[in-house]
């Protein structure tokens, strides 16, 4: 089999490159993912939708593809949050873990082949952190922690094109001489907790503490796929400090290139406006889709270049759904089952060269409404032949966007409203509240009612220690 020819942007070299893989006809991908103390937002979605439509098209051109997709369920925020919460942070990650893979499920992304946690990486961790310092790229500051030493690594800021200079300059107006820090760059790769007063923490020849956020994704990523891999991904916002910082520390303790190419999505804005719970326009995933059909969400977050940023609103949502209309309204009355498959089609071509371009989702859709097109054509003809080729081309249809994860259910299923598309979401926290005052008051029977009847109108319901949360099952 050809390997298939396909150009990816690099931020690294900022320019399209070729894809040309370590082992011919595989693929070894890591993707940072998510810090687990609070339920997805559409910025997480994002990122988690961009890349599985790169993994779900990389694989349908015959790649074998390693997809490996962390959890951070150690970090400064996910302690800070238990302890408001007054419970151990394994229980609140656990808890937010289950609920990001309800909220993956409910949109259609695919699960990572693997999903390390930094809590179960701790001895490689520590393996790297060693390893840095015997290479006198790190050094143990006196309170324990351990730093990155910025200056030993020239190559420090090529990812994000900052100058080493202007970040001494600037880090050096934040950080008073005579701290810890040999060099106001200098970032942390192992921080000293104290065990006496009950802090999280695990022994280390350092003493008894935890890793900094940047190191976890060098020790995941090169544990799961080896010290060179062939693409590294995430969001746009993380490309500095902690892609830098990857580099930096990977590179220097491995001597070896760490990844060949670096992918980065674009950000998600509300209504033309950063995302931002100040403002008022901060949406978790459950709660969009309280309001929404998943389909429509997924659609509205890959109809953009990956790269691209996504203006989410109210507007852009109904357009969404009036494109998957158009798409679903192709299908009807169509015979899909008997139809033969049709391979290597001029549309299928014309999808595979979008896709090939840097996964170019915009044009593969155009690419998909001429296809719509020519099957609407043929299925008004009253000509039978004409039928049925309208029927292969609507089979070609539902193979091609299922590459994208989209019109995996038959148009009778898609057009009739069920009960999540009317739910009454003033309802539902209604008999929520009901039933959790039924469960203080010991009265079983009633909170066992509830639970029916939200059972019976597709809701879900997920008890935690800080209340109750409560989602449609599609």
């Amino acid at each position: 089999m050809r390997t298939p020819e396909l150009k990816i942007y690099n931020t690294l070299s900022q320019k399209k490159e070729l894809l040309v893989p370590i082992e011919p006809g595989k693929l070894r991908i890591y993707v940072c993912g998510l810090t687990v103390y609070d339920y997805c937002h559409l910025g997480h979605a994002r990122m988690l939708m961009a890349f599985d439509v790169v993994v779900r098209y990389l694989r349908s051109r015959g790649f074998a593809v390693t997809y490996v997709r962390n959890i951070t369920d150690i970090d400064d925020k996910i302690l800070k949050r238990a302890k408001e919460n007054g419970e151990l942070f394994s229980d609140l990650t656990a808890r937010f873990i289950d609920a990001m893979h309800a909220d993956e499920k409910a949109l259609g992304i695919q699960p990572p082949d693997l999903e390390p946690r930094a809590t179960g990486h701790i001895d490689q961790i520590i393996r790297m952190i060693e390893k840095l310092i015997h290479k006198d790229s790190a050094y143990r500051a006196v309170n324990g922690d351990v730093y990155f030493a910025v200056k030993s690594f020239p190559a420090y800021g090529r990812l994000s094109k900052k100058n080493p200079e202007e970040l001494l300059a600037g880090a050096s107006e934040r950080v008073e001489l005579g701290e810890l820090k040999r060099d106001p760059r200098d970032f942390a790769l192992w921080k000293a907790a104290r065990e006496e007063s009950g802090e999280v923490g695990w022994d280390s020849p350092w003493g008894y503490g935890r890793p900094g956020w940047h190191i976890e994704c060098s020790a995941m990523s090169t544990s799961a796929l080896g010290e060179t891999f062939d693409i590294h991904g995430g969001g746009s916002d993380l490309q500095f400090p902690h892609h830098e910082n990857e580099i930096a520390q990977s590179e220097a303790a491995s001597g070896k290139k760490f990844a060949n190419l670096w992918m980065h999505n674009g950000p998600l804005r509300i209504d033309n406006e950063k995302m931002s719970k100040s403002l008022d326009n901060f949406f978790t995933v459950r709660e969009v889709l309280k309001k929404y059909d998943p389909e429509v969400v997924r659609y509205l977050l890959i109809a953009s270049q990956y790269r691209s940023p996504i203006n989410y609103s109210e507007q852009s949502l109904q357009q969404a759904g009036e494109s998957l209309e158009r798409l679903y309204s192709a299908l009807k009355d169509l015979d899909l089952d008997g139809a033969k498959n049709l391979v290597n089609s001029r549309h299928e071509k014309a999808f595979n060269a979008a896709m090939d371009d840097d996964f170019n989702t915009p044009e593969a859709f155009g690419g998909l409404f001429e296809l719509v097109k020519e099957i609407n054509q043929l299925k008004h003809t009253g000509n039978v032949a004409d039928r049925e080729l309208a029927s292969q081309l609507g089979k070609l249809l539902v193979r091609l966007a299922g590459i994208l994860g989209i019109l995996q259910r038959r148009p009778d299923q898609f057009f009739k409203r069920s009960a999540d598309q009317s739910i009454d979401a003033a309802l539902i926290d209604q008999l929520i509240a009901e039933r959790r005052r039924a469960r203080v008051e010991k009265n079983w029977a009633r909170a066992d009612a509830i639970r029916d009847q939200l059972t019976a109108m597709h809701v879900v319901v997920e008890d935690a220690a800080d209340g109750s949360s409560w989602r449609i099952e599609h």
